[in-house]
């Protein structure tokens, strides 16, 4: 079995690894088949028609990030023929969210290409290998985690309910919703997985999937269409680098937007004077999320060209220049390490989802367009095959001899949660764990009353923001997952107690 450290969603996504690692697939390999089966077993929380993010780096090689967000969907269609077949929802979640669902709501798929993308440029085992471990799950059953349970109690009825098999995948013969840890098998699920794993992504792409796809938006009025998928590409790009502390990380770059904030957060706070959470450094904090999210939500999201505005954020956070007006937007993450020195982080999402189950297929659907917090633009969002925004933000780190990957779910918390492990790590030098568990903070900038949001234990500065504590630690702060193989103390890896994770370490 290769050495592997794994830090993942559920144990049952772990367990997928250690399978993968024991057939002889590296951190590539196992990053894969943990993050599908997370994607195909949290029902809600993500599905496999939506994005994802994987950032690989490997020893002695420049990183890579492969972009597999979702893009702008309506080719072929007439002016006429867009904007249509979206629903508004509002849901009592996370204090309270509208979005838009239903098939208008879905924009271009781009997982299952980023996915096959990273297999075929680093993957060492097969293809088929990787998918089953999902397949088996899929097909057997698989149990209701926690946190889809909590999201469905408010999504199930409005957004959940909307597809026939997907409301027979979550309920009883008596139409009452599944509990945390029951049996859950989608229908058609499974085969969907194997004709994936036989003929690889041109299948659902190219093949029956993806004309069940487009003739599912076509009949809903929604704007992806059969030449979308055909020309849908995953795209290698050079990840965002800064260097905090002694390590470099490489994090997720331009047109996405959240390894940006997520660098400027960190820059913002790279020359601290006092080392741990005193009410100084917290202040420093705090400004540093509100003059980022701040930026984010003035510049970055609404920006023709993000990668400039992006490069004019970064040089404001390293000049000092960003803090100064402040001095008076559902996700799984899997990170992986191994021997040979390679990191592996991927982060997925399907967005709130739209609902949307083609017959047959067993595959959800994303809502991505409908992300009002996210994609400001509206369903009608540029050009077809445009990138919509993103916060996802899975990240490589390396050090002399050392190689950490790490990320998080958590919509508009995922920087925030990562800067507070980061600094917690490479700063103020914790233990891993101690470095995820400890209390965070987050700026919420979603309203139209700027928040501070704080986990119990952290003695806060006077801030001029309404606070919010909650009674204790809370998924809403994220789920950062970590694994590092540390040149030093070995391999070791992490999931956040805020969610239900899961973690393997080879040879323990």
């Amino acid at each position: 079995m290769s050495q592997i450290a794994v830090a993942t969603t559920s144990q049952l996504a772990a367990d997928a690894a250690e399978e993968v690692a024991a057939a002889g697939g590296n951190a590539v390999d196992c990053a894969l088949a943990a993050a599908l089966m997370s994607i195909n077993t949290e029902p809600s929380v993500c599905a496999l028609g939506g994005s994802a993010y994987i950032t690989i780096w490997r020893a002695n090689n420049d990183p890579v990030t492969i972009d597999g967000n979702v893009a702008v969907p309506g080719a072929g269609l007439t002016a006429e023929q867009r904007g249509r077949g979206a629903v508004r929802v509002t849901l009592d979640y996370g204090g309270g969210i509208t979005t838009l669902v239903g098939p208008g709501s879905i924009a271009v798929p781009g997982t299952l290409a980023a996915m096959e993308l990273a297999w075929k440029r680093y993957g060492g085992t097969t293809w088929a290998t990787i998918f089953a471990p999902a397949i088996r799950a899929c097909r057997n059953g698989f149990p209701l985690s926690a946190a889809c349970r909590y999201y469905l109690g408010y999504s199930a009825s409005s957004i959940f309910n909307r597809s026939r098999d997907g409301f027979a995948a979550l309920h009883h013969a008596d139409r009452t919703l599944l509990g945390t840890g029951e049996q859950v098998i989608v229908p058609h699920l499974a085969d969907s997985l194997a004709a994936i794993a036989e003929d690889g992504a041109r299948v659902f792409y190219e093949g029956d999937i993806a004309a069940a796809i487009a003739n599912h938006c076509r009949d809903g009025d929604g704007m992806l269409t059969a030449d979308d998928l055909k020309h849908y590409r995953a795209i290698e790009r050079a990840p965002l680098i800064i260097d905090v502390g002694d390590w470099s990380i490489a994090g997720n770059p331009p047109p996405a937007v959240g390894g940006s904030v997520l660098a400027a957060m960190l820059l913002a706070c790279s020359d601290l004077s006092e080392k741990g959470w005193t009410r100084n450094t917290l202040r420093q904090l705090v400004d540093s999320q509100r003059a980022c999210l701040d930026f984010r939500q003035r510049n970055l999201d609404l920006a023709d060209d993000v990668a400039a505005e992006a490069a004019r954020l970064l040089e404001s956070a390293r000049s000092g220049r960003l803090l100064t007006r402040w001095t008076s937007a559902s996700t799984v993450h899997t990170s992986v390490v191994d021997g040979a020195g390679t990191g592996c982080a991927i982060t997925a999402s399907s967005g709130y989802g739209s609902g949307e189950m083609p017959d047959g297929t067993g595959l959800w659907l994303n809502n991505c367009l409908g992300e009002i917090e996210l994609n400001r633009r509206g369903l009608e969002a540029g050009p077809p095959g445009s990138r919509l925004p993103s916060n996802m933000a899975p990240s490589v780190a390396r050090r002399d001899g050392s190689v950490l990957a790490v990320g998080s779910p958590g919509a508009d918390r995922i920087t925030t949660a990562l800067q507070q492990f980061l600094m917690n790590y490479m700063l103020f030098d914790m233990p891993l764990r101690d470095a995820i568990a400890h209390p965070r903070v987050h700026v919420d900038t979603s309203g139209d009353v700027v928040r501070l949001m704080a986990e119990p234990g952290l003695d806060l500065p006077e801030i001029d923001l309404p606070l919010t504590v909650f009674p204790e630690l809370v998924m809403y702060f994220g789920g950062v997952a970590a694994a590092v193989c540390d040149r030093c103390q070995g391999f070791d890896a992490a999931a956040d107690p805020r969610r239900e994770g899961g973690v393997f370490v080879s040879g323990t």
